[in-house]
This record gives structure tokens, C-alpha cells and sequence, in this order.
């Protein structure tokens, strides 16, 4: 049976407590434990899939379809471990669970209350099957000790604690030590209040992992330990770190592992080996040079909307030892403007994905660009679509090339996969009424052309992505397309829904409609992230 290690926050929002479980992970790892993450929403969303990007930030999807919180993919970024759709739950999809149950007469007539059915719905999501061999099940929570929606998950741990067999658990909570300028000084008592707030609650942290932007030092350690009644060595601090990948080693410096592993009565833990990280941190700090990659978006004002986006530019220049600087571009000041003086020493453009109409324009105009300047470029989702609507236009003679999506009257070349693929038992899922849940998602496989590009990058003719969409490149087209000098070089199996298309007269021009930045590692940067890099690179004139 697994151990657990329950990491909540206080005070405020943002602590990093997404990051943190991620590093504590990865150090149990470097010293041989097998571990898995999961994150508890207190939001009443059934899940985060038809929510705002500007509001909840980029929605993550793992290979069983499930759409989940950005944590998970801090977890898998951190550890390698594929996370599923038994690792992200959320109030509201407890509750449906719940009346789901109820209507059935699950319950046998009982009055359905928070407490015991809600708490073991969320206890049985914590218990639930780890996998084979797994020591260590690290369950995060999101939001702050204190928030009203977030109660029913805090006394679900609180009971967890005591069913579980003693010495079995531990709690890290998440807090911050703020340095007031005025005074001169930092203030523990955010600290101490957070704390008093779990402890009301029925719970006694084992570990504090205290955010701060500078040292604490040895009096307000030994303060906040007497305070909040944990073990001096207890207190961990968690400083600001150059890079997300160097937070791993700052943990294992303080001592993280080693305390979370003391609490569990293990003395005398395997040694950490953190040669992955040091390597990591080596390359990112001492870079051969830096390359500017643009990336033409709708939601560019808020960075964590693409946050898998980001880290996997990051994950290319590792693999090609540069700083990829990004730049910012949003879609619809592209449209009619400069594009020259907007792109002006971009080495890249990455056009990623996106929903809606607005701003397509612009990224049409970034891709003719980028085709016209023999720039690297890199479409994803709906920026694949967007780059074969750009081709259909000006290349192929379809001047009025659309998508359905926008319903502005054009010829559309991309549309509902339901369109052209009704009787096709894969896509059964797009035809609910409902938008939750009506996209193609999670890992499917893709055939790669032999003699590609893509298939040079990926090393192999058969590949399996992560997909989160609803439209498609019509296939009727394709014929056409390809005559003009379009190569649709990734399908389906079946040949019935085109996955990749590129270029092959261009220095790099790669279309995909999956979104590849979910499977890239800093350990294991994905193939065509590493292979986009190492062509700005190339541009840049660094080789």
C-alpha cells in the first residue's frame, strides 16, 4: 500500500504548490520510489474543459482524454509519469458522481449530506488505484485553507489521516513569508494564521514549505516552528528560484525529501541521484546563444494559457543548448499591420491553438509570413488548420478558404469532424449536445509519410499525439492541396483525418493538428520542439 503526502496552501493563491508537489516527486524519484500525482479542484466545474483561458489558464489532457488542471502537467514535465483521468477530480464532478448515485438509489433512501457521502466520494478519489508498485501518492489541493468550496476536501483529509494506519501520511502546507520594506523586516504571522486555520480544521501540517524572496533566517525558523507547532527542520524554505527546472535541486538543498522521508520513519533513505537535474540546470545557464521564437496567439495576456506551450520551447532549447527568448505576439494586432517590423528578428512562429474567430486573420497572415520568408514555422491546431487555409488561398487557387468554425460564408476546408466522418465510431463522442466533452481527446495514432520531415524528426513512421479539438482539414481536399505542392505527410490509420501537413521546399514548415507540447520533458524534449529550435538555430546563424 502506498504512503501519502497531502500538500495544501495558505494565505494566498499562486505559492506554487503545483510546482512543488512536481519537485518533491521528482527527488522521491532520484532516489528510487515510484510515485504519482494527483490534484483536488475545489471548483464546481465538472472539469476545466469549457472554461475561460484567461481565467483558468491552459487546459491540460492526458493520453486517456481526460481534460485537467496545468498541475498535471507539471507533474509529468517533473516526473515522466502519465497521468490519467483517476488523477484530477474537481467538486463539481464529485457532486455529479454523487446525484448520479443518488438518482440510481445508490444510496438506499438515505439523506445524501457533505458529510459522510461527499467525503468519501473524495477519499475513495484519493484511494483510488495508484498502479502497480507505486510508494508515494502525492494528492495537492488546490486553492487556500479557509476557502468555503474548498472545506469538504480539507475534512476528507482530515479523516483520511486518522483511517489510514498511523506514520503513513504526511501533510506539507504551502505558505508564504511576505518582507515588508517599510519595516525592514519579515512577517510571520501570515504563516501563523494559515497554520491556526488548518489546525481548526482538524489538521496538524508535519512540514512547512514557507515562499519567500530571500533567506529566513535562524529567529523566525525557530519562531515559526514554535508557533505552528512542527519540528524546527520542519520549516523548509522555499526561495525563488532562476528556473522552474532548478527547483528540484533548491528542495533537495533544504532538505525537503530527506524531512518528508524522516516523517515516514524511513532513516536511512536511498541516495539521491540528481544527475538529470544538475544537467538540466547546466544547460539552461550556460547556453551557446539565444534564439527569439514569436508566437502568434489569442491569449496572450495571460502566459499560463499556454503554459505546456512555453515549457516545451524551453525543453527545445535545452535539447539544443539555447535560451529561447519568446515573443508575444497578440493575433489580432496582426491583422493589417507591419508584420515585418512585429516579426523583425524572430529566428521562429509558432502558431498555437485556439477557439473562435477572432484573431485568425492575423494568424493566417503570420503563416504566409513565415512561408514567404523561408522562417521556421510551426502550427499547431488551429494553427495547422490556419497554415492549410493560408496555402488553400494563395497557393491552391481557393481563394475563399474557411472553416465552419468561423461561419463567415468562405468554401470550408475544415470543419466538424462529424461532417465527413459520421458512421466513424471513434468520433461518436463529438455528437453530444452538450460542449463538454465534445472534443476529440487524448492519445491518438497518427502514420507518418516515409522520406517526411516529420518523420526525420520523429525517427519513426508511426506515432501516437494528444489531440483537443472539434474541427478538422476536410480530407476531400486534400488531393487538390497536395497538386499545389502541400504535403500531407501524418493521417489517421484509416486515412480519413490528416495529422500533419508541411512543406517540403521550406527550411521547416510543419502543420500538426495534436498538440505535441503535451508529451515534451525537460529530460526528453519532444522531437519536433527540439527539431523547430535547432532550425531557428539555425536561421540565427548560431550553427
Amino acid at each position: 500500500m502506498p504512503r501519502y503526502i497531502f500538500i495544501t496552501g495558505g494565505v494566498v493563491s499562486s505559492l506554487g504548490k503545483g510546482l512543488a508537489s512536481a519537485a518533491l516527486g521528482a527527488l522521491l524519484q532520484a532516489r528510487g520510489y515510484e510515485v504519482r500525482l494527483r490534484k483536488l479542484d475545489p471548483y464546481l466545474n465538472v472539469d476545466p474543459g469549457t472554461m475561460s483561458p484567461f481565467q483558468h489558464g491552459e487546459v491540460y489532457v492526458t493520453d486517456d482524454g481526460a481534460e485537467a488542471d496545468l498541475d498535471l502537467g507539471h507533474y509529468e514535465r517533473f516526473t515522466g509519469v502519465s497521468a490519467a483521468q483517476s488523477d484530477n477530480v474537481t467538486t463539481g464532478r464529485i457532486y455529479s458522481n454523487i446525484i448520479q448515485k443518488e438518482r440510481r438509489g445508490d444510496y438506499l433512501g438515505a439523506t445524501v449530506q457533505v458529510i459522510p457521502h461527499v467525503t468519501n466520494e473524495i477519499k475513495d478519489f484519493v484511494l483510488s488505484d495508484a498502479g502497480d508498485d507505486v510508494d508515494f501518492v502525492l494528492c495537492e489541493v488546490g486553492g487556500t485553507v479557509g476557502d468555503i468550496e474548498g472545506l469538504p476536501f480539507f475534512e476528507a483529509l482530515r479523516q483520511l489521516r486518522q483511517e489510514l494506519p498511523l506514520g503513513e501520511t504526511v501533510h506539507i502546507h504551502v505558505t508564504l513569508l511576505p518582507f515588508i520594506k517599510a519595516a525592514g523586516e519579515m512577517k510571520t504571522k501570515p504563516t501563523q494564521h494559515s497554520v491556526k486555520e488548518l489546525r481548526s480544521i482538524g489538521i496538524q501540517p508535519d512540514i512547512l514549505l514557507c515562499r519567500a524572496d530571500r533567506e529566513i533566517d535562524a529567529g523566525d525558523r525557530r519562531k515559526i516552528a514554535r508557533f505552528c507547532n512542527v519540528r524546527e527542520s520542519s520549516v523548509i524554505q522555499g526561495l525563488d528560484a532562476r528556473s522552474i527546472y532548478d527547483v528540484p535541486l533548491a528542495y533537495h538543498d533544504e532538505g525537503l525529501d530527506r524531512e518528508v522521508l524522516s516523517h515516514f520513519r524511513i532513516d536511512e533513505p536511498p541516495k539521491a541521484d540528481l544527475s538529470r537535474w544538475t544537467a538540466i540546470s547546466e544547460k539552461l545557464h550556460n547556453p551557446d546563444g539565444d534564439v527569439t521564437i514569436a508566437v502568434i496567439g489569442k491569449y496572450t495576456v495571460l502566459p499560463d494559457a499556454y503554459k505546456s506551450l512555453t515549457e516545451a520551447l524551453v525543453h527545445g532549447g535545452i535539447d539544443n543548448r539555447v535560451k529561447v527568448k519568446i515573443r508575444w505576439i497578440e493575433a489580432e494586432s496582426f491583422e493589417g499591420g507591419d508584420q515585418a517590423a512585429l516579426l523583425q528578428g524572430a529566428h521562429g512562429i509558432l502558431v498555437p491553438g485556439g477557439f473562435g474567430e477572432r484573431g485568425t486573420e492575423g494568424k493566417i497572415q503570420a503563416v504566409k509570413y513565415a512561408r514567404e520568408n523561408d522562417v521556421p514555422f510551426f502550427g499547431i491546431c488551429l494553427g495547422m488548420q490556419m497554415a492549410v487555409v493560408e496555402w488553400a488561398r494563395n497557393m491552391a487557387d481557393i481563394t475563399s478558404a474557411s472553416s465552419s468554425e468561423f461561419d463567415n460564408g468562405g468554401e470550408n476546408i475544415v470543419g466538424l469532424m462529424t461532417e465527413w466522418t459520421k458512421g466513424n465510431e471513434r468520433m461518436e463522442r463529438t455528437k453530444d449536445t452538450d460542449l463538454g466533452g465534445t472534443m476529440r481527446l487524448g492519445s491518438y495514432p497518427a502514420t507518418l509519410s516515409k522520406g517526411s520531415l516529420v518523420a526525420k524528426e520523429y525517427g519513426s513512421t508511426s506515432i501516437e499525439e494528444r489531440h483537443r479539438h472539434r474541427y478538422e482539414v476536410n480530407v476531400d481536399y486534400k488531393a487538390k492541396l497536395e497538386d499545389s505542392g502541400l504535403v500531407f505527410s501524418g493521417m489517421s490509420p484509416d486515412g480519413v483525418l490528416p495529422e500533419i501537413v508541411e512543406i517540403p521546399t521550406h527550411p521547416w514548415f510543419i502543420g500538426v493538428q495534436y498538440h505535441p507540447e503535451l508529451k515534451s520533458r525537460p529530460f526528453e524534449p519532444h522531437p519536433l520542439f527540439a527539431g523547430f529550435i535547432r532550425a531557428a538555430k539555425k536561421q540565427s546563424r548560431l550553427v
